[in-house]
């Protein structure tokens, strides 16, 4: 009975020690970040689309200018590798995430490299996400991609 009452106490204990953010969530983001680019590689805006959080409070910037909402950055980007073979038109994109920095519990940043190749909208330059834990897991809630200068 003892031992009973020891493994419930214990059991009610953890299950009330605050979450923390933890390798596993870099491991999430990393992961998150290198899903969107492979369904970029494959074509794919719905998937790649899909690391952002579905909502109007989503915030994109990009060429100085500033966007609101998952359907308006979704129909930017439509828009913009709309083609008949939007799989050419799309170009490779690959990441290089420099760093992933917790905030809190639920949100973090992550700092990064993106480069697009193989298309005449090739580039390359800088990323910054604020990323929040969702019930489906992290999403991107906030997006400021920046294209290199030529030199």
């Amino acid at each position: 009975m003892r031992a009973l009452i020891l493994v419930v106490s214990l059991l009610a204990v953890s299950a009330c020690a605050p979450r923390r953010f933890a390798p596993d969530d870099r491991d999430a983001i990393a992961a998150l970040l290198a899903a969107q680019a492979g369904a970029w590689n494959h074509g794919d805006l719905e998937g790649f689309m899909a690391a952002y959080a579905h909502d109007d409070a989503l915030v994109f910037t990009s060429g100085g200018e500033i966007h609101r909402g998952w359907q308006t950055t979704h129909d930017r980007y439509l828009e913009r590798y709309r083609a008949a073979d939007a799989r050419s038109e799309m170009g490779t994109l690959a990441f290089e995430v420099i760093e992933i920095r917790e905030l809190g519990v639920d949100g973090a940043i992550a700092l990064g490299t993106w480069t697009l190749t193989q298309t005449p909208k090739a580039g390359t330059g800088v990323f910054t996400l604020a990323l929040s834990r969702t019930a489906d897991g992290w999403r991107i809630v906030h997006d400021h991609t920046s294209v290199r200068a030529a030199k």
